[in-house]
């Protein structure tokens, strides 16, 4: 479990005949979220790059604002799961009280939804800073052919999935389309989660660059790259309305349907 995938045995057919076989799955395990001692939220993830993972989902879900904000990390492995425990600071532990106790109490039906989806229009992301919209992606050289050179090399990047063919990834890749860090996760949202907290980290996170991921585009996806300043997001599949909407409304530049020598730009819009 510990390399994210889990071996298993399984009666394999083929044609007319059958036979025992050795076979390998992405492993899904629980995994909370701990923050100053209170328990956040309990995800569904591959056990790899943890530390990653912690950082990145406190950043893309703007639980804290920078990466100086988280003073300890820490992966505790349980009977049951893995425990994330993060020490933030005082100013950011408040913030995500507050955030719970307007939270608590809410249902999903009838009327009380109207606060639900007002609390949703609340989270949205800013837009991008004038220094990382789609003009300057172009200003340093993020076209359609650097996009379609990174999907190119995803595959190669796939560890997990190339043994299991069950996961996402989700990759940073420099302006010339270079792949420079790969994540994988049995869930698409976890992978980026793990990019960006690979790149934090690393104190990666303010260089050119786009982000590729082997998954359509959703609005969360797209809400997350732009809550910590990523320009540019590619994906192999479709995007949604609302990532589309987004990505026009914030300035972050969108691509799907990256195959071959195809890239659609879902962000432009005529003058």
């Amino acid at each position: 479990m510990a390399d994210g995938s889990t071996p298993v045995e399984v009666w394999r057919h083929r044609g007319e005949t059958a036979q025992w076989a050795h076979d390998q799955l992405i492993t899904e395990h629980p995994v909370a979220l701990v923050f100053n001692g209170l328990s956040h939220a309990v995800m569904m993830a591959t056990p790899t790059d943890l530390e990653d993972f912690a950082l990145g989902f406190a950043l893309s879900e703007g639980l804290i604002e920078r990466p100086a904000d988280c003073h300890d990390l820490d992966v505790i492995e349980g009977p049951h799961g893995s425990e994330l425990r993060l020490q933030v600071s005082a100013r950011a532990f408040e913030a995500l009280k507050a955030h719970r106790r307007q939270m608590s109490g809410r249902t999903g039906c009838g009327l009380c939804g109207i606060d639900s989806l007002q609390a949703l229009a609340a989270r949205h992301p800013s837009a991008l800073p004038a220094s990382r919209t789609t003009a300057t992606a172009e200003a340093v050289g993020i076209g359609p052919q650097a996009v379609l050179r990174a999907i190119a090399q995803l595959h190669a990047g796939q560890r997990l999935q190339a043994g299991t063919g069950g996961c996402h990834a989700a990759a940073w890749a420099s302006p010339d389309g270079t792949l420079r860090a790969v994540r994988e996760d049995v869930g698409r949202h976890n992978a980026l989660d793990k990019l960006i907290g690979h790149l934090a980290r690393e104190e990666r996170l303010g260089e050119p660059g786009f982000a590729v991921v082997s998954s359509r585009a959703s609005y969360e996806l797209v809400s997350k790259c732009v809550r910590v300043g990523i320009p540019t997001l590619a994906a192999i599949s479709a995007p949604t309305s609302l990532a589309v909407d987004m990505a026009r409304q914030t300035g972050l530049r969108l691509y799907g349907f990256c195959r071959g020598d195809t890239a659609v730009d879902y962000s432009a819009q005529r003058g």
